[in-house]
């Protein structure tokens, strides 16, 4: 035993390589990619990028608890109006991640491992540099952005919340390149077959986040400083670690290592997740048009209270997320394999999950609505009450809200970045966009919050209408006939 133990000290050399083979082993799963997915095998599939998801999420909530608790509510409004330009910045490492883990899943189904690895490599790379450029470019643009808020509805926009949300966007966008890092290696995780240990990432990178919130906001008082610079910290983690994983580690299915130049594979990538990345900007977009409604119809307590439903939001709809991440290997797998018959059997069952679970979202949504609003609500009447409100009616769109989430990734996963974008596009700037400034007109301020409901309704019949039409070409059976 002795002698074992020497041997495996031995293996700690630079890089951490044998730490994470360790790590790895033990956390390996039995289930692959060319596996037959039954609806147990699915959801062990699944459930560490959903938990991934779900603990990502987990950074904002955490951050605006301590925010509107201890700093206040024009800093919680300042945060939440600025946000949306942090997520625009951010959806590029989804973009990169999903598009390029469908190109990757497809070629390891095809069997060429060794251009999988090659792919791989270039795109994180790509990615990286991308990254880096936009966090330097956007720096210097938080300012001016913050100033274009300051002067939409000068009445109810106090200065309180114009600096808050620029110095908390200042510290956010200088390190957004981790935030692109940590979203871009999400999907590779489930292709590497190796979710859990993505999973043990971003737990670590959660705790780390919640820990300096308490500590940097709660007792060093640091504000807004203090929630941005716990986020980023929990990032680099969830950044860093697996892009050493990736580079050192030991029995992946891809690797990191030196690239092939092809600017065909980046632009595939790119168009692959242009779906993500339409969905992430034009939804940002969507949040501040939605804020803008917000300011003109009630005031700063209304951007509070939408931060409040977006919170739940980041919750659940992190699940219909990591669901689709974490399934779209397996159907690009199987696309490159030309197995038609998992493809209608995976389809078929994630229909069924994504039905049970926004039953589930929408009763807990609802009856959890004046808890909730409780927590971030610090005792403001006002915000409370219409926090309530609002919830109870937003819950309806979980109903439907994960069938579009979910068709946009399994266009992408099939390598159709056109209907998957036109999916996200639909979704958000037509349907969302255009409920959000005609409803209040009909039917006052709920207009806003009915807006989700009917745009959510609207890209369901959109994406099973795409699925049922498409299907003669992938070869899948969407129904049995």
């Amino acid at each position: 035993m002795n002698r074992m133990r020497h041997r495996k000290m031995a293996h700690f050399h630079i890089g951490g390589a044998s730490i994470f083979a360790i790590i790895s082993a033990a956390m390996a799963h039995s289930i692959h990619l060319s596996d037959h997915f039954t609806y147990k095998k699915i959801l062990r599939f699944t459930i560490y990028p959903i938990l991934m998801m779900l603990i990502t999420s987990i950074y904002w909530i955490v951050d605006g608890f301590f925010i509107s608790n201890f700093v206040g509510s024009s800093a919680f409004a300042g945060v939440n109006l600025i946000f949306p330009v942090v997520m625009i910045v951010a959806c590029v490492g989804f973009m990169f991640g999903s598009g390029g883990a469908a190109l990757v899943s497809k070629k390891l189904g095809e069997g060429d491992s060794d251009g999988a690895n090659k792919t791989f490599s270039l795109i994180t790379y790509v990615t990286l540099g991308t990254g880096l450029t936009l966090s330097l470019i956007f720096f210097f643009l938080v300012r001016p952005i913050a100033m274009g808020f300051a002067s939409i509805n000068q009445v109810e926009t106090s200065e309180a919340m114009i600096d808050s949300a620029e110095v908390y966007g200042r510290i956010m966008v200088g390190g957004v390149f981790l935030y692109i890092m940590q979203g871009y290696f999400h999907s590779f995780f489930s292709v590497n077959e190796k979710s859990s240990l993505g999973f043990l990432f971003t737990l670590i990178s959660g705790l780390t986040n919640m820990l300096l919130d308490y500590l940097l906001i709660g007792v060093f008082k640091a504000g807004v400083v203090g929630a941005a610079c716990a986020s980023l910290s929990g990032m680099f983690i969830s950044a860093v670690g697996p892009f050493l994983y990736f580079r050192f580690g030991k029995n992946n299915l891809i690797k990191l290592g030196k690239p092939r130049w092809n600017l065909n594979e980046i632009t595939q990538s790119i168009a692959n997740g242009s779906s993500e990345f339409v969905s992430n900007v034009s939804g940002s977009i969507v949040t501040i048009v939605f804020n803008v409604q917000l300011l003109k119809y009630i005031g700063e307590v209304g951007v509070s209270a939408y931060g409040i439903i977006g919170y739940v939001c980041f919750v659940f709809f992190a699940i219909f997320i990591g669901y689709s991440i974490g399934i779209a290997p397996v159907i690009g797998y199987n696309y490159g394999a030309k197995n038609p018959v998992e493809l209608t059997n995976v389809l078929r069952k994630s229909f069924v999950i994504i039905s049970v679970s926004g039953v589930a979202m929408t009763l807990l949504s609802a009856g959890l609505a004046d808890p909730i609003t409780r927590i971030f609500s610090a005792g403001v009447g006002e915000l409370h009450t219409l926090g309530v409100r609002a919830m109870r009616i937003f819950s309806i769109c979980y109903l439907m809200a994960g069938f579009s989430m979910f068709g946009s990734s399994f266009f992408t996963a099939l390598n159709n970045g056109l209907i998957s974008a036109l999916i996200s596009f639909c979704r958000t700037l037509v349907f969302q966009l255009g409920s959000v400034f005609v409803l209040p007109l009909i039917v006052g301020v709920d207009g806003i919050w009915f807006s989700i409901i009917v745009a959510e309704f609207l890209s369901m019949v959109m994406t099973i209408i795409f699925i049922s039409a498409r299907r003669r070409k992938y070869g899948y059976r969407f129904i049995r006939w």
